[in-house]
């Protein structure tokens, strides 16, 4: 049964992904009808894909004449990184069903921010509001939860609808919106480097990009660049000698 308190208290700790998803997803929206595709397939994309960075990649691809297993195996790789959110999440979904499927289903880099975070002390209002989390039951936590996720996949579909319309109806300049892509990569790049706190894999995937580019035709310097940037840091992580302390 849907909870008022529950959802007004979620749209609140939500708002920083708003902002952000609205904005990211009106990019998206514009990308799309910039490349001729209509508003349906946009939709469709953010309602049933959502996965963000993916989504972007997909319509290089598109444009591209990308392969189906090329284009599969290109957003396993860029995508990856979820499973390690759901093997993380998966004893905290606890709701029956279609619910914890959602919840798998719906689990953004934004998305598990905010769900992890509920696990720490309290850092705002809105997550203590009514003691949802932190005196509530199990099933107030977990409605939380998929109230969270499912407002953050509307902000995403909002943002997509709203520029895709915008693009279609519009008269609108696209020079420069092609870079939102590109801004968003560096932006991801930026948080793992301040993450891992390691420069070879960064340089390594930089310099085997830059050769593939170079040395090899466009179909495949994608995944040639992937494949070896991943075995080079491998082999090196497998030289170097463990940690001490």
């Amino acid at each position: 049964m849907f909870n008022l308190r529950l959802f007004s208290a979620a749209f609140r700790y939500s708002i920083p992904v708003l902002l952000g998803y609205l904005a990211i997803g009106v990019a998206f929206g514009l990308l799309m009808s910039d490349a001729g595709y209509p508003w349906t397939l946009a939709l469709l994309m953010s309602v049933v894909m959502y996965a963000g960075a993916g989504q972007y990649i997909a319509v290089g691809l598109f444009a591209g004449g990308a392969g189906l297993v090329e284009a599969a195996i290109v957003q396993l790789v860029v995508n990856a990184r979820h499973m390690a959110y759901g093997i993380t999440m998966r004893k905290k979904f606890n709701l029956p069903g279609c619910y914890k499927a959602y919840l798998v289903f719906a689990l953004t880099d934004e998305t598990f921010a905010l769900l992890s975070s509920l696990d720490g002390e309290p850092a705002s209002p809105e997550a203590r509001a009514g003691n949802i989390l932190y005196g509530g039951s199990e099933r107030e936590r977990g409605a939380f939860m998929l109230y969270i996720s499912a407002l953050d996949h509307l902000y995403w579909v909002g943002g997509t609808l709203i520029g895709a319309f915008a693009g279609a109806l519009l008269p609108f300049s696209f020079d420069g919106i092609q870079f939102a892509l590109t801004a968003l990569f560096i932006v991801l790049m930026i948080e793992q480097i301040m993450r891992v706190k390691k420069a070879l894999p960064f340089a390594v995937s930089a310099l085997a990009a830059v050769l593939a580019v170079v040395f090899l035709p466009a179909r495949v310097s994608l995944l040639s660049a992937l494949a070896a940037s991943l075995a080079v840091v491998q082999i090196f992580s497998a030289k170097a000698p463990p940690d001490k302390g």
